[in-house]
């Protein structure tokens, strides 16, 4: 009989963590008992289970004993502060926040890139960025082919990122201002308006100008690549989109590659969908890709700018793949390989 887990989701409540859940029971995953973590403040409530009424317990480091794996979505404090406990208990934490993304002993996994760092865990498993997560997907199949020594990036990432507040914010926003055009609306989770905006910040600004998730694009992506000397240049935007982040990536390889060498290798590729058809307007969109775990990709051609460049126009899923699919693909691999 094949074994089953015991199964927490930290941050249950939240956009992320109800996801977690959805994305277990679509690709069936082994679950013997499932327990739902948030703050005392949603402790009240209950979240469905195959049916069943499942009540929310406030998370609480004495709440891993029997543990196996811990999904964990509620922010970098509340990983800090809780996954070495859950990992001390003998659960293995594959945590979303940006706690532990860049400790040297803490793998940070994407299983389409560098399934074998996970064997290396020491209890904890970091998730990557959303942002980052859609990109090394779709380049990595290449770099193994052509070495990447260059990507210029640009995003146009969905509120949801933020979580159901900014949803909400949007929707509110945009409804407001339909009915009262001339009316500017009052932001509460960002900074100004976003219904019909675009906003040049996510996360907080640091000395060199870049941006905290424009320096993790970096950072992130040399580390699930094994690639410490590939260039990375993000510059991270906020639009109006409720659901699935887009990209504008511009790649420079060590030798050419045509546009139909790329489009061959990532037709290929595990988890990426070739969308490349502009003659009759197919490409990747954020209507398409949400409720989606691929990662799309199109637009794929020729920089007519710099030589043994291609650019490419890469959208995903960022509550799914970039952050609750991924999770859960990173427990199905723990399980396959006996690493639990």
């Amino acid at each position: 009989m094949a074994r089953e887990f015991n199964v927490a989701i930290v941050g249950a409540t939240g956009l992320v963590g109800q996801t977690m859940a959805t994305v277990l029971k679509e690709r069936r995953f082994p679950v013997k008992r499932m327990r739902f973590l948030a703050s005392a403040r949603s402790a009240s409530l209950s979240l469905d289970w195959h049916g069943e009424a499942v009540p929310v317990e406030e998370t609480a480091e004495s709440s891993f004993a029997g543990v196996d794996i811990v999904l964990m979505s509620a922010g970098a404090e509340q990983s800090r502060q809780f996954a070495p406990a859950a990992a001390q208990a003998g659960a293995v934490v594959i945590d979303n926040s940006a706690a532990w993304r860049m400790e040297p002993e803490v793998p940070l996994v994407v299983p389409e890139v560098n399934p074998d760092d996970a064997q290396h865990h020491h209890g904890i498993i970091a998730n990557p960025n959303c942002s980052t997560i859609q990109m090394v997907v779709a380049l990595f199949p290449l770099h193994q082919v052509n070495p990447i020594r260059t990507i210029v990036v640009d995003t146009y990432q969905s509120v949801s990122g933020t979580g159901s507040a900014a949803v909400d914010e949007l929707r509110e926003q945009a409804h407001a201002l339909l009915e009262q055009p001339a009316q500017s609306p009052m932001p509460s989770v960002y900074p100004y308006q976003i219904a019909f905006n675009v906003l040049p910040h996510i996360d907080s600004f640091e000395t060199n100008g870049y941006s905290r998730e424009e320096l993790k694009m970096l950072n992130e992506t040399r580390k699930i690549m094994h690639a410490p000397t590939i260039n990375v240049s993000a510059t991270t935007v906020r639009v109006p989109v409720f659901f699935a982040h887009s990209e504008a990536v511009h790649v420079e390889f060590t030798h050419p590659m045509s546009p139909e060498e790329a489009r061959e290798i990532l037709a290929k590729a595990p988890g990426v969908v070739v969308q490349d058809n502009p003659a009759a307007l197919m490409y990747p969109m954020p209507v398409t890709a949400a409720g989606r775990d691929e990662v799309f990709v199109g637009r794929i051609r020729r920089s007519l700018a710099y030589p043994n460049s291609l650019h490419m126009w890469i959208v995903s899923d960022n509550i799914r793949k970039g952050a609750a699919t991924n999770a859960v693909q990173i427990a199905e691999l723990m399980v396959e390989k006996g690493w639990l």
